[in-house]
């Protein structure tokens, strides 16, 4: 399943990073980086799928770290179309954000039965889960760029995703760093 996801995950961020740079769509773009994260993320979750709790929630940490550094980039690049942006292109903002949208959905539907199963799966299904969020903010941006034939939706709907990414972070971080500290190896001298 995870492999599935990642694969998804890995073409639509290719697919539509294009298509924000093309559109000069802050929300396009920041939606297809967190793609990849995503993508990075079911490797991450993969390959401590079978190493036990401790990599489990080092991954859930990792997890955490990724949609963090995700956030503050958006809002870098946020400031930086305040500061020199022009009106995105409404309609391929539609078409890529509507592409994304069948992608993350799928992959949410695929890890649905997941989610609850640990600390692991629980933040993977919490990444598939913004991106759904993300995806709907991105076609409401492209609807209110067509109908303001400004930039400022954009920028908003960026925002929006990048509060949501940390407010993501925060709560993956929240539960994986008590499960890291419970997961940590016992030491010899505890035992005797």
């Amino acid at each position: 399943m995870l492999l599935i996801v990642m694969a998804i995950n890995f073409v639509m961020f290719v697919a539509e990073f294009g298509g924000g740079l093309i559109a000069q769509s802050s929300a396009l773009m920041a939606d297809s980086v967190d793609m990849l994260g995503d993508a990075v993320v079911y490797a991450i979750s993969l390959y401590a799928l079978t190493r036990g709790p401790r990599w489990e929630a080092g991954a859930a940490l990792a997890k955490g770290g990724i949609i963090l550094a995700f956030g503050v980039a958006v809002l870098f690049e946020i400031a930086n179309k305040i500061v020199n942006g022009v009106p995105p292109s409404s309609t391929l903002m539609l078409v890529f954000g509507g592409i994304a949208l069948v992608a993350n959905l799928s992959c949410l539907a695929l890890l649905w039965q997941f989610r609850s199963e640990n600390v692991n799966m629980s933040s993977t299904f919490e990444c598939s889960r913004n991106d759904v969020a993300s995806n709907i903010g991105v076609l409401i941006a492209a609807g209110l760029v067509a109908f303001t034939d400004t930039a400022w939706p954009d920028i908003v709907v960026g925002g929006v995703i990048a509060l949501i990414f940390l407010r993501s972070a925060w709560r993956v971080l929240a539960e994986a760093i008590p499960a890291w500290r419970d997961a940590r190896p016992v030491s010899p001298d505890v035992l005797r």
